[in-house]
Parts: C-alpha cells; sequence; structure tokens
C-alpha cells in the first residue's frame, strides 16, 4: 500500500503525519516486555533525567529520582522485536516515498526507547532534532510509536504544525536551541501547537526540523514510546561528527 497524494502533501505542509494501528498488539507487547525488563535491570546504554538537566529534574544520580530512567538508548541494539520494527518493509516504503530516495536507519539519533516516569519525569520545551543532528540537508523523518496510551495527562507529545517551513533567528532560541517564552513572536507560534495523543500501536511521522514539546507525566504508569530517524540516502552526516559515528543500516532496496 503506498501514502496516498493527500498523505504526502499533508507532510510537506504540516511536517507530521499519524498512522492509527500501524503497529500489531503481539509486536507492541513484544517490545514493552523488553523495554521493561531491560528498565528493571537497567541494561545500559542508558539516559537519566538526572543527567538531562531539564527543569524539575533530580539534581544529580544520588538524588532522591536520581536513577529516573528518560531513556534506554541503542534500541535497534537491544532486542529483534526493536530491529524488526525499525525494518519493516511497509515503513520502509512509506518513508521512501516521503523521502524521494533510498533510505537509510541513522543510529547516531533517536534509536531508543522513551521512557517518561511520574513523577521525576520531566517536561520538555519546544525544539527541532536537528538542532543537535549534522547532515547534508535538514531533511530526516523521526518515527514514533506509541507501546502504550499517549494524552495529554501523561506527556504525549505536541507539535506546531508548519513549523519545519519556518525561517527561525538565532534570537528566538535560547542556548539549547529551544524556543524562547519571552519572545513575542515565538508566543504566536507556540499558540498554534497541538497535542498528538496516541494509542497503542499508533505511529508518529515528524519532520526533523519540525517544532515540538512534551509535558510531564501526571499519570500513575510509565509512558513508553519507540522513537527512530531516517535519512535519505543523499543526505549524508558530516564527516567528524556525532551524526557520522554510530553508522546506519539500509532500508529496503
Amino acid at each position: 500500500m503506498s501514502l496516498s497524494a493527500a498523505q504526502i502533501e499533508q507532510f510537506r505542509h504540516d511536517g507530521y503525519l499519524v498512522f492509527r494501528q500501524l503497529v500489531s498488539p503481539a509486536a507492541c507487547a513484544a517490545m514493552l516486555a523488553v523495554t521493561q525488563e531491560h528498565l528493571r535491570q537497567a541494561i545500559a546504554p542508558l539516559e537519566y533525567e538526572a543527567e538531562v538537566g531539564y527543569d524539575g529534574a533530580p539534581a544529580s544520580l544520588d538524588a532522591p529520582g536520581g536513577r529516573t530512567v528518560r531513556r534506554l538508548r541503542a534500541a535497534y541494539q537491544r532486542d529483534p522485536a526493536f530491529r524488526a520494527w525499525a525494518e519493516d518493509a511497509q515503513l520502509g516504503r512509506w518513508l521512501r516515498e516521503l523521502i524521494g530516495e533510498r533510505v537509510f536507519l541513522t543510529l547516531a539519533h533517536h534509536n531508543c526507547v522513551m521512557t517518561k516516569h511520574p513523577n521525576y519525569g520531566t517536561a520538555t520545551g519546544w525544539h527541532r532534532d536537528i538542532r543537535y543532528w549534522s547532515f547534508a540537508r535538514n531533511d530526516l523523518i523521526s518515527v514514533w510509536l506509541a507501546l502504550g496510551s499517549e494524552k495529554e495527562a501523561n506527556g504525549a507529545l505536541k507539535v506546531i504544525p508548519g513549523s519545519h517551513r519556518l525561517d527561525i533567528q538565532r534570537s528566538q532560541l535560547d542556548d539549547l536551541d529551544f524556543l524562547r517564552p519571552d519572545v513575542a513572536e515565538n508566543q504566536a507560534i507556540m499558540a498554534r501547537g497541538v497535542t498528538v495523543e496516541l494509542d497503542p500501536g499508533d505511529v508518529l511521522f515528524f519532520h526533523s526540523g519540525l517544532f515540538h514539546a512534551a509535558g510531564r507525566n501526571n499519570g500513575d504508569s510509565v509512558k513508553t514510546s519507540v522513537v527512530f530517524a531516517y535519512r535519505g540516502e543523499s543526505n549524508l552526516p558530516l564527516a567528524g561528527s556525532r551524526s557520522a559515528a554510530a553508522g546506519d543500516v539500509a532500508i529496503g532496496s
């Protein structure tokens, strides 16, 4: 099955697409089981909330909540269940239709299971993934799979439709390249944000230049999402950069 012309145009215009019930309950359950076991055993590589240092995060790894995991890194390398999803044939066809050439999974960025915990899981301000990626062009696609329910209350992702097409000035960003909320122009941009609520098996595609954010998890269970990023064959990582360090995987032919 191919994407419709309307879906392709929607992605070009809005910078994102949502696919409902794309991944089977069995596949989601397999990935969730691995995630829960790896969290229980604290299997490296991990990223902790205390290491990121966003507002509200534990002050150190030894502080209360300091060992709260923000993400399990290297998802592709962790288990065949993640590799099967990352290399899914249908997923690869749609990505190729959107990117316009052969597709590669980049192992340096995302390639993780995001885990937002109650109490110590921090909010994330408005940002673009390309802020810390180094490629020839700002033209990658992130693929976000919900393994459980993602709602406003437990910190679902929020996006600003069309923001990948905006010409953002340096003065609109803080030192970490987040949109500054004190800038009037940014306030109008942020007011356009919408929450992307997902059910288990739902998938969000979004452009590497799309501004997105997420709130805290005010629920009582861990929110879990699998995230991979893809580039086109000609969109090479810059030599010597972090983006080039981990290699990539060809998807399809």
